[in-house]
C-alpha cells in the first residue's frame, strides 16, 4: 500500500513537471534560438496578407459603425478619413518604417528618446494602449465573426441570444491554437485575404449596380442630406467633427510596422542598413492603404444608401454585418453564407495576428525591463494570460461590437498619435524642417482626433487605463520580486583589470568596495585604515578597491565592463558601471571566483539609515543598503554556501 501510495505521488508529481515543461517550453531559450533560426523572408504582397488579416477584416463591422456615428453623413466622413489615412497615417509609418526596420514600431523610436524612469513608465503606458488595441482586437472580431454567424438566416433561430457564448467559444479556439503551436501562416493569410477581398468587391459592385439603376436612392440620399444639415459646407464642417468616430478604419498600420521582419530583403542587406526590407515594407503600407480607401468609401457609400437606418440599431439585422446584409439581399442565402463564413474566417484570424502581435511585443520590453516574471518568456503561459482578459473583455461588453467600438479606436489612434511624434522629433533631429512641420501638423490633428474620441466615447480610455494599471502594477511587483537576480548579462575586464585579477588570484583576494567622492590619497587611505580597524586586519595585507558608477538604475539587464587603473602610484581600483550597485559587485565576484578558483572576499561599511528607505533607494536609483543586498545577490546565484564569495560589513 505505501509503495501504491508513494508511486501515485510520484506519478502525479511527474505529470505537473511534464505540465511544467509544457507551459515553460521556450522561456529560457527564446533569444538563442531567435537568433540562430533568422526569419528567411517572404514577399512584400504576401506580407501584405498577413497584415490585412487586421486590417482588411474591419470591413466586417466599420461600414455598420460608420452609418451609426456619422449616419447620411458617413460616405463624406469616410472621404475625410481616407484622407487622413492617404496623407496622414501613411507618411508617418513609412518614417517608421525607415527608422524602426526590425519590428520595434514608434514605441521603440520614443523609448530611445527617454531615459530612467519616466522613459520606461512611458513605455509601459503606451504598451497598456498597445494592450487595448489588440486585445480589442481579438474580442471585437470575435464578436463580429458571431454576429455573422447569428443573423445568418440559417442559424438565426438555433442560436440567437447566445453570442456572449459563441465569442467565447471562439476566443477559446483561438487560444488553443497558440497552446499547440502556431506559426504564422502566410499562405493560409493570402488566401483568406484575397478570397474576402474579391467576395467584398462582388457585392459592393452588385450594390453600386443598384444605387446606379435606381436614381431615386441617391435623390433620396441627398434630400435627406440638406434637410438634415442645409448647405454643403455646413456638411463638410460635420464631416470633419464626426469623422475621428470612424477610427477603426486606420487600424492595421501597427501592425503592418511589426511583420517587417517577415519580408524579404535584397541580398546585400544588413542589420544595420535592411534598404530592401524598408523598400519592401513602405510598399506593402502603401498598397494595404490604397486598397482599403477604395473599400471604405464604396462600402460606405452602398450601406448608407441601399440599408435602413434602424438595421444598423443594436438588435438590427445589419447590426456590425452591413455587407453581410446587402450580400444577402442582392445576391441570395446561398452566397450570403459564403460571404458570412469568409468574413468569420478572416475576423477568427485577423484575433490570431492581434495574438502574434501581442506575444510578439510584451515580451520584447518587459522581461528586459525586469518587469515580468520569468515565465513570460514563454509563449503559452502569455496566451493563457491574455485569453483571460479577453474572456473577461466580452463578457464586460457583452460581445457587443458597437460597444467595443470606442475601447478599439482609443487604442490604434493613441499608437498612431505616438508614431507621428516620434517621426516628429526624428525629423527634427535630422534637422529637416519641411518634414519635422509635416509631421507636426499631422501629430496636431491625432492629437484633435484622439481627444474628440476619448471625449466622446470614454469607455477606451478607461479599458486602457485598466490594462496601464494592471500592466505597472504587475511590472512593478515583478520588478521587485526579481531585484536581487544577478542581473549581470557577461562580464569584461580591460587589461588591467585582468592583470589585477590574475596577480591577487596567487594569495587571499581581497577587495574593498567604495563609494567614490574626491578619489583623492587621502580618501583611498582613510578607506583602507578603516577597513583594517573594523575588520582587525593585519597592515601587511594586499587590496583592491571597486568602485561602481550607477548608470541607468531603471535598466534591470546588462553586460559589466571593468577598468582598472592605478591611482596616486599605489592604490589599485576596479571601475565598474551599472545600473545597481549590488547586483554589479556580485557579478564581480563569481566572476573572479570563476577565474582564479578562490571564493573572494570583499569588505564593506554599513550604510546609515532606515532599512527602508535604503531598499527604496536600491529599488529606484540602484544605490542604498549594499552589502546586504549584494550578500542576497549571491545567495540567489550561488546556492552552494562552499562556492559563494565572502562578503564582510563592518
Amino acid at each position: 500500500m505505501a509503495s501504491s501510495a508513494h508511486n501515485g505521488a510520484g506519478s502525479g508529481r511527474s505529470v505537473w513537471h511534464r505540465l511544467r515543461e509544457w507551459l515553460l517550453q521556450g522561456a529560457d531559450h527564446t533569444r538563442r534560438q531567435a537568433a540562430e533560426q533568422p526569419e528567411r523572408g517572404q514577399r512584400w504582397w504576401r506580407v501584405m496578407c498577413l497584415t490585412g488579416l487586421d486590417y482588411f477584416s474591419t470591413l466586417g463591422y466599420q461600414p455598420g459603425i460608420a452609418a451609426l456615428a456619422a449616419g447620411l453623413l458617413s460616405p463624406l466622413a469616410t472621404v475625410v478619413l481616407v484622407a487622413l489615412t492617404l496623407f496622414g497615417a501613411l507618411p508617418v509609418y513609412r518614417r517608421v518604417a525607415h527608422e524602426s526596420p526590425h519590428g520595434q514600431g514608434s514605441i521603440a523610436m520614443l523609448e530611445r528618446l527617454l531615459s530612467f524612469w519616466k522613459g520606461k513608465l512611458f513605455v509601459l503606458t503606451l504598451l497598456g494602449f498597445a494592450a487595448t488595441d489588440f486585445l480589442i482586437t481579438i474580442t471585437l472580431s470575435a464578436a463580429d465573426a458571431t454576429a455573422h454567424l447569428v443573423e445568418n438566416p440559417h442559424f438565426t433561430d438555433a442560436l440567437h441570444g447566445r453570442q456572449v457564448l459563441i465569442t467565447l467559444v471562439l476566443i477559446a479556439l483561438l487560444g488553443a491554437v497558440f497552446l499547440k503551436g502556431f506559426s504564422e501562416a502566410i499562405g493560409v493569410a493570402v488566401v483568406l485575404v484575397a478570397v474576402y477581398l474579391a467576395l467584398n468587391a462582388v457585392v459592393i459592385s452588385v450594390s453600386l449596380w443598384h444605387v446606379v439603376t435606381a436614381p431615386k436612392v441617391v435623390t433620396d440620399w441627398t434630400h435627406g442630406l440638406t434637410a438634415e444639415h442645409g448647405n454643403i459646407f455646413v456638411m463638410i464642417g460635420i464631416a470633419l467633427i464626426v469623422f475621428p468616430k470612424l477610427a477603426l478604419g486606420l487600424s492595421g498600420f501597427e501592425t503592418g510596422v511589426a511583420v517587417m521582419p517577415h519580408i524579404q530583403g535584397d541580398p546585400g542587406d544588413t542589420e544595420e542598413r535592411p534598404t530592401g526590407r524598408i523598400r519592401g515594407a513602405r510598399k506593402l503600407l502603401r498598397t494595404a492603404a490604397l486598397i482599403m480607401s477604395v473599400f471604405l468609401i464604396t462600402s460606405s457609400v452602398v450601406t448608407t444608401l441601399l440599408i435602413p437606418e434602424d438595421a444598423f440599431k443594436a438588435g438590427g439585422p445589419a447590426n456590425g454585418r452591413a455587407l453581410a446584409f446587402l450580400a444577402h439581399r442582392y445576391l441570395g442565402s446561398a452566397f450570403g453564407s459564403v460571404y458570412d463564413l469568409s468574413t468569420i474566417a478572416i475576423l477568427w484570424f485577423a484575433g490570431a495576428s492581434a495574438m502574434a502581435g501581442l506575444l510578439n511585443l510584451m515580451p520584447r520590453y518587459l522581461p528586459r525591463y525586469g518587469m515580468a516574471p520569468h515565465w513570460a518568456r514563454a509563449v503559452r503561459p502569455m496566451v493563457l494570460v491574455f485569453i483571460l482578459v479577453a474572456f473577461l473583455v466580452t463578457w464586460l461588453f457583452d460581445a457587443s461590437v458597437d460597444a467595443q467600438g470606442g475601447a478599439y479606436a482609443t487604442g490604434v489612434l493613441v499608437l498612431i498619435t505616438s508614431a507621428a511624434i516620434a517621426v516628429t522629433i526624428a525629423a527634427r533631429r535630422a534637422r529637416q524642417r519641411h518634414a519635422m512641420v509635416g509631421f507636426g501638423v499631422i501629430a496636431a490633428i491625432f492629437l484633435y482626433t484622439t481627444a474628440v474620441n476619448v471625449a466622446e466615447r470614454p469607455d477606451g480610455v478607461k479599458i486602457g487605463a485598466c490594462f496601464i494599471t494592471g500592466i505597472i502594477l504587475v511590472s512593478l511587483l515583478s520588478r521587485i520580486a526579481r531585484s536581487f537576480e544577478l542581473r549581470v548579462t557577461d562580464v569584461h575586464l580591460d587589461d588591467m583589470a585582468a592583470r589585477f585579477v590574475r596577480d591577487i588570484g596567487h594569495r587571499r583576494i581581497q577587495l574593498i568596495a567604495n563609494e567614490p567622492d574626491r578619489r583623492d590619497a587621502a580618501e583611498y587611505r582613510d578607506k583602507l585604515q578603516q577597513i583594517r580597524a573594523d575588520h582587525e586586519l593585519p597592515a601587511g595585507e594586499d587590496f583592491v578597491f571597486v568602485e561602481v558608477h550607477v548608470s541607468d538604475p531603471s535598466e534591470f539587464e546588462s553586460e559589466l565592463w571593468v577598468c582598472g587603473e592605478v591611482l596616486h602610484g599605489r592604490y589599485r581600483v576596479l571601475t565598474l558601471e551599472s545600473p545597481t550597485i549590488p547586483n554589479a559587485l556580485a557579478a564581480l565576484l563569481l566572476h573572479v571566483r570563476d577565474v582564479t578558483g578562490q571564493r573572494p572576499h570583499m569588505y564593506f561599511e554599513w550604510t546609515e539609515g532606515n532599512p527602508l528607505r535604503n531598499f527604496l533607494r536600491f529599488f529606484l536609483f540602484g544605490q542604498g543598503e549594499v552589502a546586504p543586498v549584494t550578500r542576497e545577490v549571491l545567495r540567489e546565484a550561488e546556492p552552494d554556501r562552499n562556492r559563494r564569495p565572502h562578503v564582510h560589513a563592518g
